[in-house]
């Protein structure tokens, strides 16, 4: 009996490529850009060498640096126009704010980091773009 988990399905059975937002909407989700049936990564931010139902690899794909400055631009964004906002009434205790905008800043960072590496790896991926470790 052939068991589809075993090994990646051979290249004559796999699916065409999902619309370019669907991708990158199941990259951040955290699901694998092409099926959206598996995991994307085995660890925070581990992909996975290949995925284990479609058999597409994504372990020569490396988003670099893209994911960390997409994570500070959303990130100042949201936490530099509340603290102003915060800040200029005065609403809080000096020990309040050096508390609350740092523990905010990192909870932001680590929710967001990881949905944008999968969207940057479901882009590089769907675009074709050079994103691999060997020339």
């Amino acid at each position: 009996m052939f068991d589809v988990h075993a090994s990646p399905a051979p290249a004559s059975l796999r699916r065409a490529r999902p619309p370019f937002l669907v991708s990158v909407l199941r990259g951040i989700g955290g699901r694998c850009p092409n099926c959206g049936e598996s995991a994307l990564f085995r660890a925070y931010l581990k992909q996975v060498d290949a995925c284990p139902v479609c058999g597409e690899k994504w372990g020569n794909i490396r988003a670099d640096d893209a994911p960390p400055w997409l994570t500070i631009l959303v990130v100042g964004h949201i936490i530099i126009p509340a603290a102003m906002a915060v800040e200029s009434r005065d609403l809080l205790p000096f020990w309040a704010s050096m508390t609350l905008w740092p523990v905010l800043a990192l909870a932001l960072s680590l929710l967001i980091l990881p949905r944008a590496k999968g969207a940057f790896i479901a882009t590089i991926w769907q675009t074709r773009a050079h994103g691999s470790e060997q020339p």
